[in-house]
């Protein structure tokens, strides 16, 4: 049975769980278990590899455990999976439905998350009726070697000018959190999305408990003069 709808809470954004599309539904679920009982409340199954019908099934065993802390599962791209009630919303991305037509089949109702790249992916998450955009890359990361990436004072800018609730992703780490005091609070993110630093990890709630201490550290810093 799909999960009641409540109202979207931007304070599920603090620190956001992306998979790494290594299609291990066990795998998923220790992982998941784990960094839930370390406090992150969103969860986004970046599975590409898995079945719709697979997705559909890992899906049902998860929500349970997020709504048990009334947290959030997302599944990329795949809205009709979404749609089913089997997690509480959708993360879409370029290649997916357009905003406006993903929220049309999902209804009033589901969480629905943009990936965004600049200001104009931004502005369509907020004309399509998104709850959040998640921004990227912000950092260099490890997934993407080489690539251009926006560096905080640009994401920063970003964010300021944004209509809507803005997470990070992209070489999200211990070591460049504490840089956020050099930003205005109106240009910190809500949140922070990570992969690697989590699902690579020895102890994945470890690892997760770790970045959200930094991130509240960072969040709560008084701006550099």
């Amino acid at each position: 049975m799909p999960a009641a709808a409540r109202p979207f809470d931007p304070t599920v954004l603090q620190l956001v769980l992306v998979t790494d599309g290594r299609g291990d539904p066990a795998r998923l679920e220790r992982i998941v278990d784990e960094v839930v009982a370390a406090g992150v409340r969103m969860v986004q199954l970046r599975e590409p590899a898995l079945s719709a019908r697979v997705l559909l099934r890992t899906c049902e065993r998860l929500q349970p455990r997020l709504d048990a802390v009334r947290g959030v599962l997302l599944v990329n791209d795949r809205v009709d999976v979404a749609a089913s009630g089997a997690a509480h919303g959708a993360q879409i991305g370029h290649r997916s439905l357009p905003a406006e037509l993903a929220r049309a089949v999902l209804g009033p109702g589901p969480v629905l998350g943009l990936s965004a790249h600049d200001r104009a992916e931004l502005d369509l998450a907020t004309a399509g009726g998104c709850d959040f955009a998640l921004l990227s890359p912000v950092w260099p990361t490890s997934s993407k070697p080489g690539a251009p990436h926006l560096g905080a004072v640009r994401a920063g800018q970003l964010t300021a000018a944004a209509r809507l609730p803005v997470v990070w992703l992209g070489g999200v780490g211990m070591g460049v959190l504490p840089g956020l005091a050099a930003l205005p609070r109106i240009a910190r993110p809500a949140g922070f999305a990570v992969r690697s630093a989590i699902m690579e990890a020895t102890a994945p709630g470890d690892a997760a408990a770790e970045l959200l201490k930094a991130i509240v550290a960072a969040r709560d810093a008084a701006p550099s003069a």
